[in-house]
This record gives C-alpha cells, sequence and structure tokens, in this order.
C-alpha cells in the first residue's frame, strides 16, 4: 500500500521519521519490544516469587481500585498460577483505606496467611508501610509505575520510572509492569508462552484506562492487545462486551476508553474493585453474568452520580474563582467516588488545572486532581507537601489526603503558581484546536480515512490527527435527547463530509447556522472516520472547532 504523502509528513512530525520506524509504527506486527530483566530489580523480584512458588507459600497480589490495577491483579494471578495454587488477592477500598498499600490492610493479609504480599501498580513511596510489613514477618516486593520524587520503599522495587532505571521505555502502565514481571516468571520458569499472551487483553484494557503515552512499547502491547480483545477466550470480557452494546470482533480503543474502563472502574468508585477483580477471576458463566450486571449497575449511578458532583463544582467556579489559574473546588459531601472525573470535566471546561476536595474526617480533607497537558500537576502539589498527609500521582492526575486546616494557604499558593506558569506559557491555558492535516474537498475519501486507521491506537502523545476542511455548511439538523447535538455537511457528491457536533454546541450551531445562511465558507476542524450504513461507506468528523 501506498501510504498518502500527508499522513507520511504527520508521521514525520511526530517524530518517526525514517522508513524503519514508519513501518514499525504502521505495521500489524510490532516488535517495539524490551527485555523485562533490564527492569530494576527484575532478576531478584523473579527470583523471590519462584522460591514461594516451590514453598508452596501463600502469596498475596495487592493491587489497586482502579482498571489498571484489577487488571494488573488478574495478570499476575494468572501467570503465577500455573506454578502455584496458594495465592490471594487484595484490593484496598478508596473509601475507607484510600490508595496503596496501609498498615491494617498489612495486618489482614497477615492473617489470612500471607509470606510474601506482591504490590501491582502501587507501594513506591509506601516506606512506612513496607517496613511495617517486614515488621510483621512477611517479605514484600513492589511493582508499580509512579514517579518517586524523594524517598523510596526499601527492598525489591521494580518500577520503570525509578530515576536509577536503565530501562529503555519509562511509560509503562502498572499492567504493563505486571506483564514485564509475568513475562520474566514465565522466561525464568520455562513456562509456556499461551497463557502470558492470554493477558494481553488486560494489559490493553489496564494501559488504555491509565491514560499513559500511547507509543513505543505501550503502543505495541495496546495494538496486540485489541486484537486479543477481539478474539478472546475471556468469558468474562466476552460477557461485558456484549451487555455493555459493543459489537464483539469490533472493539476499538476508543470503546475501551469510553465503555470498558469506566464500567471497571465504576466498581471502585461505588461499591468495591474486588467486584471486578471475580468478574475476571470467575469461572462460572452465571456469576460472571451477576457480577457483569452489576458493574452496569454501579457505572449508571456513577454517571448519575458525576454529574450531579459536577454541577455542584461548575456552581462553585462561577460563584468565586472565575478567573483563578487553578480551581480548588471544596465541596463538603461530594461522593468521592466520582470527584476525579468530575475535576477532569472542569479541566476540560475551563483549561485550568482542577481539583475537588470533600471531607474526609478529623480535620482531614481528601482531594483529587486533573491538568492539562504540559502543566505538571505533580510537581505544582509537591511544594504543598506539608499540609499532606498521603499524596501521589503523576503530572496529569494526582489524589491527596490533607489537613483541613491548610485548606486557604493551598488554595492560594497554587492559584498563585499557576498564574505564573500562565504569564511564562499563556498557550498552556487555552484550548485552540490547530489541525494535524488540511483536507480539499475533492481529497474527502473513505480510502484517505482507512489510512488514517493506520495511526490506531491512538491515545496520549499519539492523538487521533485532527483534520481540517474547508466549504459552505448545508443540511443543518438538530439530533438526540431534546436536540441536544447537531448534524450538518460540507461538501457534496463523493467529497461530502457529514459533521457531528457534541461540544460547544450553541456556539458551533450560531457560527454554522449564520455561514449556511450567507453562504459562507468556514474552517471544520475534528476527528475523521469512516461510518458504514446499510452497506454505504461515508465519511464523518466529530468537530472539535469551527472557525
Amino acid at each position: 500500500m501506498t501510504i498518502d504523502p500527508k499522513i507520511i509528513d504527520l508521521l514525520h512530525r511526530r517524530g518517526i521519521t525514517t522508513d524503519e520506524e514508519i513501518e514499525e509504527f504502521l505495521s500489524d506486527k510490532p516488535k517495539e519490544t524490551y527485555d523485562p530483566f533490564l527492569l530494576p530489580d527484575m532478576e531478584e523480584g523473579v527470583d523471590l516469587l519462584l522460591s514461594y512458588c516451590d514453598s508452596g507459600d501463600r502469596i498475596c497480589i495487592y493491587g489497586d481500585y482502579d482498571a489498571d490495577g484489577v487488571t494488573s491483579t488478574v495478570i499476575l494471578t494468572e501467570v503465577l498460577s500455573q506454578l502455584t495454587d496458594n495465592i490471594i488477592q487484595y484490593i484496598p477500598s478508596r473509601f475507607d483505606e484510600g490508595y496503596g498499600l496501609n498498615k491494617a490492610a498489612i495486618d489482614t493479609i497477615k492473617k489470612a496467611g500471607a509470606k510474601l504480599i506482591v504490590t501491582v501498580d502501587c507501594g513506591s513511596v509506601s516506606v512506612d508501610e513496607a517496613a511495617y510489613a517486614r515488621e510483621q514477618g512477611l517479605d514484600i516486593m513492589i511493582t508499580d509505575h509512579h514517579r518517586i520524587e524523594d524517598k523510596r520503599a526499601d527492598g525489591i522495587l521494580i518500577n520503570p520510572a525509578r530515576p536509577d532505571s536503565e530501562y529503555p521505555f519509562p511509560y509503562l502502565a502498572g499492567c504493563g509492569v505486571a506483564f514485564k514481571l509475568a513475562q520474566a516468571v514465565t522466561d525464568a520458569a520455562g513456562l509456556p508462552k499461551r497463557k502470558l499472551t492470554e493477558t494481553l487483553d488486560l494489559v490493553a484494557i489496564g494501559t488504555i484506562g491509565d491514560i499513559v503515552p500511547l507509543v513505543s512499547e505501550n503502543r505495541m502491547l495496546v495494538k496486540y492487545g485489541l486484537r486479543a480483545i477481539n478474539t478472546s477466550r475471556r468469558e468474562a470480557l466476552r460477557v461485558l462486551i456484549e451487555k455493555t452494546g459493543l459489537k464483539p470482533g469490533n472493539v476499538s480503543c476508543e470503546n475501551v476508553s469510553f465503555v470498558l474502563v469506566p464500567h471497571i472502574n465504576a466498581a471502585g468508585r461505588m461499591k468495591s474493585a474486588a467486584l471486578a477483580l471475580k468478574l475476571f477471576l470467575a469461572k462460572d458463566r452465571d456469576k460472571i453474568k451477576e457480577y457483569a450486571d452489576e458493574l452496569i449497575k454501579c457505572n449508571y449511578e456513577r454517571k448519575r452520580l458525576q454529574n450531579e458532583v459536577y454541577e455542584r463544582a461548575c456552581d462553585e467556579v462561577e460563584q468565586e474563582e472565575k478567573d483563578t489559574d487553578f480551581i480548588f473546588a471544596y465541596l463538603s459531601n461530594a461522593h468521592e467516588g466520582v470527584t476525579g472525573i468530575a475535576a477532569g470535566k472542569l479541566k476540560e471546561k475551563y483549561h485550568v488545572p482542577s481539583v475537588i476536595v470533600t471531607e474526609n474526617g478529623d480535620g482531614l480533607l481528601k482531594g483529587t486532581g486533573r491538568s492539562p497537558e504540559g502543566i505538571d500537576l505533580y510537581s505544582l502539589l509537591k511544594n504543598e507537601e506539608k499540609w499532606f498527609v498521603t499524596f501521589g500521582g503523576h503530572a496529569a492526575a494526582c489524589g491527596f489526603i490533607m489537613k483541613e486546616e491548610g485548606l486557604a494557604e493551598v488554595r492560594a499558593d497554587l492559584s498563585e503558581r499557576a498564574s505564573e506558569i500562565r504569564k511564562e506559557s499563556p498557550e498552556l491555558f487555552s484550548y485552540e484546536p490547530e489541525p494535524d492535516i488540511r483536507l480539499e474537498p475533492e481529497e474527502v475519501r473513505t480510502g484517505f480515512v482507512s489510512q488514517l486507521e493506520l495511526l490506531e491506537p491512538c491515545g496520549r502523545q499519539n492523538e487521533r490527527p485532527l483534520i481540517a476542511i474547508h466549504g459552505v455548511p448545508d443540511r443543518i439538523s438538530r439530533m438526540g435527547p431534546e436536540g441536544k447535538y447537531m448534524r450538518f455537511t460540507i461538501g457534496k457528491g463523493q467529497g461530502a463530509c457529514t459533521c457531528l457536533v457534541f461540544r460547544d454546541v450553541d456556539k458551533i450551531g450560531d457560527m454554522v447556522c449564520a455561514a449556511c445562511e450567507h453562504r459562507n465558507s468556514i474552517s471544520v476542524i475534528g476527528v475523521m472516520s469512516n461510518h458504514e450504513w446499510n452497506g454505504d461507506l461515508t465519511v464523518q468528523m466529530v468537530v472539535e472547532a469551527v472557525k
């Protein structure tokens, strides 16, 4: 296939320049992967795990309550189960325990008879908790991917983000690290690789769900993982796909991101992540259906509460913080299972770093935040660490528990520092989408859009390209519940493109209607895809902006 020059030019601008790099990027069978033993402490970790598998002593896999943590837990359980049947799992409660290791959980795990704790997707900075586990006579081994700024837990710590790591790719998700550990165990123990490759569906879900950069090894894992999802023999995943209305065998990266991941996350947000864990570990089909139905209910309730918290936060911003460069919304009794999503929606609406805090009892507040690309939320919050009881995260998302007495000072400090960033880099605080590719009307063809699909899977640092088309809008109509959304066309005949508007509908609608009335041309910027209906293939665009 001859790739369109516009797509080659886009790859060049994204740093993929040589013929070999382009071939690897577009390949259906990419090979960009690295030796798991390049990860720090991997050899020691594998030796420790194999010794426990040989002795038959109980191992506890300790995860996190999001999709990355759940999938990481299942991946390691499935691979190690080939070597021992003495494995238990523990995922802390978002509400009662919070993120990461905690001493009460360690006590519970000890009472359950475990001798080794293996963390996945957490634990790098759990200095006191790791020491406490050893005081209780337990071995502990940490696998994680989160940033380590200062102190780190002692002992075996497999994390590509360690400052001293020599692993070529530092951006693996937690499930990616768990997979590399499982890969190393498979190699060292001489296990058949079939069981390892069967976990790639979970690797894709966790990697997409944690919004890590979708480049290099992550993109390779997701590419194979999507194929595994669409050919999976995993009953739990098949049932979940069907019950969420997706088309089996045709699940995309976008489907995983906006449908499967939210349902898995909803368990930990509304009830307990153990529900999602049970779904993937269950063997009985009736039980699988029961757990999947519970996830559907959890996600429905999650959406209802999320919208409620978001509206309350918007009201506070409009009343008190309209001009701030850092939103720090205090909602005394907001459901903490949805505050992170609501903070993300605030970030998208106002395009500033956004944090929501709610009461946690005993004079403490629990907070979670999200930040636009280019503004390092972790570094901003790190400066307030004197007020934090717990704190963790990365540049785009963070969580913490803080002393309530520091609320005013933290809010003022963050606003001031964000204002300084705006003075230096005002472009970080606005969303003015610029097209990656401009098309003339005659270039709007299903064949070109099919070539764009070669860039998938897309995600962070490999975003779906924004396309600009120019012309007079026509055939304007409203769609969706109560005419909430909008549809129009640009171009005619084979060059026609159906444009769908889901954001800023009133603003974009006014511009489109005025252009249609006066027969003026406009530039429409958005994401293109092919749409099949009744056997006909047409081009459509989800509009991001109109100029």
